[in-house]
């Protein structure tokens, strides 16, 4: 498929020409028709599939450039090497053109940023909570905004900046919603569910020709911790099938948690790997663990832990998804000299699922995704405590509270009027070019 199957403009082909792409990406044929069309898109797919670009161009096409003073495209980004990444990306894609883009990513002064800002911008690229405190500070005019973009999602959603991403949505009002994430779940669900006007959900996967040869692998999505242990609880239970297991998890502190909880009336049945204190169930040695008949289970912490020598051992669990994605591959890549059956079993929560999609990647398919037991007990995860609409708030005291000393401003110094920071840049480049 050719570049032209976009129907971009020659100089927008030229420019990625230019820049090495050559064919489109599955993400970007299906969906910059719809981008091009306004509608309200959510796009799922992995890294390296396409998605910056994909948003950059649909931007680009649409984007008429007036002299207004208020941006037109806000981005919304997980940090700030991210912002720089999608404003250079920007550069390299709109050469010869007169384009004004700028990043709010709380490296330098607000007003500075604020300043910039009322010159007349065409492009905000910015994170969450410092587009939201620049809003606060009404620097930043969400008034004439035509496409709202949220790109990686799930990072987003992982550092807890669903909110000012959707107070800054609700402030935009009416425009084009794009949403771009390599996984869905339910806390992003419930994210775009505030903004997104019907959208279009697409979906590529992108694994590639290559499949790496692994274990057996299946997956258990759980909403959080506790109901892990619940499950982790039901499958050991059955000591003729899980005669033999290891359960990684990614600290000590954890492993010493897991291995208390899941605690058995038969002495060393399950221990752990080098147990924090002398009166715990546990091995120093790993060969000690596999030669013992009577330990069946050992919890065993990524934490500072070399390669251990897993031959043998017929069922791994992983109760918390390693941070790299190197150390889980270490343990699934078959042995291809070796004839030993062997089953991984992994946990994730929402928030892991992102990590067990690299892996996805990384091996070329995807995980077995299991139903859980019906007799699993489903916790329910706590949610922070909202404000409370009955709670007696007091009457705020009229009389002044500064004791004798306190007196009434004369009239000609009271402050009747509350300007925002962004009049008063306006007012300032005004005295400034007068």
């Amino acid at each position: 498929m050719s570049l032209d199957k976009l129907k971009l403009s020659k100089p927008l082909i030229t420019a990625m020409t230019d820049a090495g792409y050559l064919t489109p990406k599955e993400i970007q044929a299906k969906t910059m028709s719809r981008i091009l069309g306004g509608q309200d898109i959510l796009a799922v797919g992995p890294e390296g599939s396409g998605k910056t670009t994909t948003y950059i161009l649909g931007v680009l096409m649409r984007l008429k450039y007036t002299k207004d003073d208020a941006p037109k495209v806000l981005i919304l980004v997980a940090d700030k090497d991210r912002a720089i990444a999608v404003i250079d990306q920007f550069i390299s894609l709109s050469k010869n053109r007169d384009l004004n883009i700028v990043g709010l990513y709380g490296t330098g002064g607000v007003e500075a940023e604020v300043n910039e800002l009322v010159l007349g911008i065409d492009i905000v690229v910015a994170t969450p909570t410092r587009a939201r405190a620049i809003y606060l500070k009404l620097g930043l005019n969400l008034s004439k905004l035509q496409t709202f973009i949220v790109d990686d999602a799930e990072l987003i959603i992982q550092q807890g900046m669903q909110l000012p991403v959707c107070e800054l949505a609700r402030s935009a009002g009416k425009c084009q919603h794009l949403v771009f994430t390599e996984v869905i779940h339910e806390k992003l669900t419930k994210m775009t569910d505030q903004f997104l006007n019907f959208p279009t959900v697409i979906e590529v996967e992108d694994f590639g020709d290559t499949q790496a040869e692994t274990v057996s692998q299946v997956l258990y999505q759980v909403p959080n911790y506790k109901t892990k242990l619940n499950l982790l609880r039901n499958l050991l239970r059955d000591d003729e099938v899980f005669n033999k297991a290891v359960v990684f998890v990614n600290s000590r502190l954890t492993a010493q948690k897991v291995a208390k909880s899941i605690e058995s009336t038969k002495e060393m049945e399950f221990s752990m790997f080098r147990p924090l204190h002398f009166d715990e169930n546990g091995f120093d040695n790993f060969e000690d663990f596999k030669e013992s008949a009577e330990a069946r289970v050992l919890v065993v912490a990524n934490q500072n832990e070399g390669p251990l020598d897993l031959s043998g051992i017929p069922f791994i669990f992983h109760f918390e998804v390693p941070e790299e994605k190197e150390t889980f591959l270490s343990r699934i890549i078959k042995d291809k000299e070796s004839q030993e059956e062997v089953v991984a079993i992994t946990f994730a929560t929402d928030m892991e699922l992102v990590q067990v999609k690299k892996i996805e990647q990384s091996i070329g398919k995807k995980l077995e995704l299991m139903e859980l037991p019906e007799e699993i007990l489903i916790e329910k995860t706590l949610k922070p405590k909202g404000f409370d609409k009955n709670r007696v708030v007091k009457e705020k005291n009229e009389e002044p509270a500064g004791g004798g000393a306190f007196h009434e401003k004369k009239e000609s110094n009271a402050k009747n009027y509350n300007y925002g920071i962004g009049q008063k840049a306006k007012m300032t480049m005004k005295k400034k070019h007068s």
